[in-house]
């Protein structure tokens, strides 16, 4: 089996934007045979544009003959559609957050293992070339590290779309949103171990689950390259209305510290990303463009300095474009047995991570 056949969950945004004409573009890895929707406006674009099979219903898809599913509904919805998936005996590759809490996905872990598949979340930044050729700068030095800093502004997609196809979806069965409401909120309160409300409810599940995930997992990729063990949550906020979130986290018992901090500014056309890695003798730094800008390449930059001269070497890795090179590492997960790149215990690792930042973000707010 070389070709897998697939089907896509969920035809918002990204599965507009990025996954659909990705997975169609790679027709030698791939044969994208249907895809499922509720709205009628999702499902009448996905056939109009792409010329595939669009249903209704998930069990739709899942009587079809496939091999895989690609997960890109609504968050809330992962945990039911993956097990789904899994007990159809699929290959799964979920977009991030995959659950948002640990249990949730200790729960999908099972699944996987019982079926025998593979499972892969949407972490494209693992994938971007400049990223890997970080890693490669990286050996095991972690008496080196000293700070880490995540610094994102972010108006949210709408600046940077505008030249792919695509279509917003308004027509969702009301019932069916209020469902997907409710089963949010059950499952971040059991993710966090309380109710959260208000900014801390936005906050939680956008600017840490939705926006920090992707640097949540990209840090702890580098702290893998560096030696660096998981540290301590020291700190944390979630403001404007939830649409702003930080955190600290204390590396090696003090010895490095990693702040964190995302925001979205909505009538702002510009995004900056930048994870910066601040060494004893060096700062390697990566400065992300908008994820919707495909093939644009990201910057690294690594300075050095020799007495009072500084070296700065900046490059960029490639034009590859990481969405589809994270499928590419799917389909050779499952066709050749390539070890998965962002399996589900990578995301087990950085909600546990998000968790506990958005405890200490409530612990401070009630102080």
């Amino acid at each position: 089996m070389s070709e897998l056949r697939i089907g896509v969950i969920g035809a918002g945004l990204i599965g507009q934007v990025e996954h659909i004409p990705n997975l169609l573009r790679l027709r030698d890895k791939f044969a994208l045979t249907v895809v499922s929707d509720p709205s009628p406006t999702a499902r009448a674009f996905v056939e109009d544009n792409f010329g595939v099979p669009a249903v209704a219903e998930v069990a739709e898809l899942l009587a079809r003959p496939l091999d895989a599913v690609l997960v890109a509904s609504p968050d809330a919805l992962h945990l039911e559609q993956v097990t789904q998936a899994f007990a159809a005996g699929l290959h799964v590759f979920c977009e991030k957050p995959l659950c948002y809490g640990v249990a949730d996905i200790e729960s999908l872990i099972a699944a996987r293992d019982r079926a025998g598949r593979i499972g892969q979340v949407g972490y494209m930044k693992r994938f971007d070339p400049s990223y890997e050729a970080a890693l490669r700068l990286l050996s095991e030095s972690a008496a080196t590290l000293r700070y880490v800093s995540v610094e994102v502004n972010d108006p949210d997609a709408w600046p940077f779309i505008q030249h792919h196809p695509h279509r917003r979806v308004a027509d969702l069965p009301a019932a069916q949103a209020e469902a997907a409401r409710l089963l949010q909120r059950e499952q971040v309160a059991r993710a966090v171990g309380r109710p959260l409300v208000g900014g801390l409810y936005q906050g939680f599940v956008s600017a840490y689950c939705s926006a920090l995930v992707h640097d949540v997992n990209a840090v702890h990729g580098l702290l893998d390259a560096l030696g660096v063990p998981d540290g301590e949550v020291v700190g944390a906020q979630l403001f404007a209305g939830g649409d702003g979130g930080l955190g600290t986290v204390r590396l090696q018992g003090g010895r490095a510290v990693w702040n964190m901090t995302h925001l979205t500014v909505p009538g702002l056309a510009h995004y900056s990303e930048r994870i910066a890695l601040y060494l004893d003798d060096a700062l390697i730094e990566l400065i992300f463009p908008s994820p919707w800008l495909n093939h644009q390449p990201t910057r690294l930059i690594v300075r050095r300095s020799d007495g009072e001269v500084l070296d700065t070497v900046e490059t960029r890795s490639s034009f590859e474009e990481a969405f589809v090179r994270e499928l590419e590492g799917f389909w050779s997960s499952v066709v050749e047995g390539a070890p998965p790149r962002n399996g589900f215990e990578d995301a087990r690792r950085d909600q546990r991570l998000l968790c506990a930042l958005a405890e200490k973000a409530a612990e401070t707010m009630e102080s």
